[in-house]
């Protein structure tokens, strides 16, 4: 094999890439992976640390899998210290609380099967009490890009080490947050599934009611792809269900808070015009957005640790406390003692229960085909700042997040910009419990809209700790392997957003660039479900139609021309550049009743035009 030269950050596609090349061994990539974890340990990012010997066995296991049968063949991830890995110590941040458990917790077993190495055991704070990722006595893990910041938690050691390029993926928890705020916080999209959608077997309980686990990763796909092999029921979990994710979509409406967030610490300033700039973005995608009062989202995450949730810690963790007095991390122990107190009666459980009741029907009525907006976070804290004022700067970060398990909401985190320099600022896109398909669809629109104004602000780190410039690798990899690749032109639902984008990942393609057709062409809205155009060059007359082209493997293209159904095909498409590509075409037959819509230019715009009527 040639010598690679790794990225600062890891990615599903470009370690497949060099899989699929021969270029690349994944004993290599955990060698490199050691060496990152060895080179930043002052981070505080591992407790168990991957180590080539602990790791033999699935790298072995790996010649007996099929690649093209185990979807995360040889790619590496971090769990976060509350979830168990067979055969290593399950701390939750707490020596004397450390067991070793002889399974591994479902969602990592299906990983594991799924062919993914997993690396270690990362830091959190304290029994995944806390936002910040100060609240750990294996040390404050530190934020990737600036480590005088905090880097977040309680999900802070799986953040860090995806951001650093320790993983290509890692497992968090979300309780109140967990899952999203470290993502904001390091320039990563965190993906919380719906409550129960992956089981939470073998994970070391904060509020079993609300508990989530979570991904981070560099991309929505690489979250996406996660989230196919962890998702299903469980029977043996009592929280699991069956929660099918549809295929990709789009809301028929944004909402974005009524009263400006307030922002807060020491670049509050730049998070308020980080926001502005992501509520610009927004405007620009063509869909509708409305403006709301967010007053009920606040009302329900106050129940979180104003109501009797935080006594639902306490059931699980009161006895342990109680028989190590001193032993906890001290604002840890404050929160969790908190949940003994004599206010949270019987009758104060079943209010609280009543009143949340009414806030997700709310919430339902509300979001319905619709996703909400907010800041991830509205600022972050020095870990000096922390230090000082530990349980208020701690509340701060939960302001737009502590509703959403509550509410039984989805949800991802998603980069958007830049706050101060290295400062990356992020968004969360909410929907209900059973349309995280819009998550999907929206986050890939909105995260190819900040890519074309590049204004990503994700965490690319340099080996000394810089942002380095975001070189997407998949671009990088177009140059070395355009020979093995083609072009393809999709002017319908294979577009960014609509709903078989994903088929076009699943079949290796990677978007490469907008582009218009010669002006001969006539485009038609053909009478299917789900609707979609039809694209017919004519021998005269006709307008310029907006498409996209990516390019695919050309092992691939066959197979997927082959599922193209009748009156659309594959043939060659004039562009205005002179070029001639293949992509998506319509048989002529089609145009007999069918509605013209060349008008509009493109599908996007056609579609933009029937959600605001």
């Amino acid at each position: 094999m040639t010598a690679v030269t790794f990225p600062d950050v890891l990615t599903m596609q470009w370690l497949r890439e060099k899989y699929a090349a021969k270029q690349l061994a994944p004993e290599a990539v955990i060698e490199e992976i050691i060496r990152r974890s060895e080179r930043d340990a002052a981070m505080n990012i591992w407790i168990t640390p991957p180590a080539l010997a602990q790791l033999r066995p699935y790298l072995e296991r790996l010649a007996l899998l099929d690649p093209a049968k185990t979807p995360l063949w040889g790619i590496p991830f971090a769990i976060k210290d509350n979830i168990d890995v067979a055969g290593l110590p399950t701390t939750a941040a707490c020596a004397e609380f450390a067991y070793t458990p002889e399974e591994n917790a479902t969602v990592v077993e299906r990983l594991v099967r799924a062919g993914a190495i997993p690396l270690g055991k990362t830091n959190l704070d304290q029994f995944a009490t806390g936002l910040v990722g100060m609240r750990s006595p294996y040390g404050e893990a530190h934020n990737a890009l600036r480590p005088e910041l905090i880097s977040g938690g309680s999900s802070s050691g799986s953040a860090v080490a995806v951001a650093r390029g320790q993983a290509v993926f890692s497992l968090g928890t979300d309780t109140a947050g967990s899952g999203r705020v470290p993502a904001a916080l390091n320039g990563l999209v965190g993906y919380k599934p719906t409550l129960g959608a992956w089981p939470t077997k073998g994970v070391v309980p904060a509020c079993a009611s609300l508990d989530c686990v979570t991904v981070f990763a560099h991309s929505i796909d690489d979250a996406l792809a996660v989230d196919s092999s962890a998702r299903g029921l469980d029977p043996a979990d009592p929280w699991s269900r069956e929660v099918a994710r549809s295929a990709s979509g789009l809301p028929s409406k944004l909402y974005l808070p009524l009263e400006p967030p307030a922002f807060y610490g020491p670049f509050a300033g730049g998070y308020a015009q980080a926001w502005d700039a992501s509520v610009q973005q927004l405007q620009q995608l063509g869909i509708a957005i409305e403006n709301v009062d967010c007053g009920l989202f606040a009302e329900a995450a106050a129940e979180l640790y104003e109501g009797p949730w935080v006594a639902e810690r306490w059931a699980e963790l009161g006895s342990f406390i109680e028989g190590h007095p001193g032993i906890a991390v001290s604002a840890t122990e404050q929160v969790l003692r908190s949940g003994a107190a004599e206010r949270h009666t019987a009758a104060s459980v079943f209010a609280s229960m009543h009143r949340l009741q009414a806030f997700k029907l709310a919430a339902k009525g509300l979001l319905d085909d619709a996703v909400l907006v907010m800041p991830t976070c509205g600022g972050t804290w020095t870990r000096e700042q922390v230090r000082e004022q530990p349980i208020q700067t701690n509340t701060a970060m939960g302001a737009f997040t502590n509703h959403c398990n509550l509410l039984d909401l989805s949800a991802v985190a998603l980069p958007s910009g830049e706050a101060a320099e290295r400062l990356p600022f992020g968004i969360t896109l909410f929907a209900l419990a059973d349309q995280e398909h819009l998550l999907e669809g929206l986050g890939r629109l909105y995260d190819n809209q900040i890519m074309e104004s590049g204004q990503s602000g994700r965490a690319e780190c340099s080996q000394n700790g810089a942002v380095a410039a975001r070189i997407d690798p998949a671009a990088a990899s177009e140059i070395e392997d355009s020979d093995q690749t083609t072009l393809v032109a999709v002017c319908g639902l294979h577009m960014r957003g609509f709903a078989l984008e994903q088929q076009m990942h699943a079949f290796g393609a990677s978007f490469f660039r907008e582009a218009n057709t010669v002006a001969k062409y006539e485009l038609i809205k053909l009478p299917t479900t789900p609707a979609k155009p039809g694209m017919i060059k004519l021998d005269r007359g006709g307008v310029s139609v907006a498409l996209e082209l990516w390019r695919m493997p050309l092992a691939r293209f066959g197979e997927f021309a082959a599922l193209i159904p009748a009156p659309l095909g594959m043939g060659k498409v004039e562009l205005e550049s002179g070029e001639e590509v293949p992509g998506f075409i319509c048989e002529g037959y089609a145009r007999e009743g069918a509605e013209r819509i060349s008008a509009y230019g493109s599908w996007r715009k056609y579609q933009q035009s029937i959600s605001i009527m």
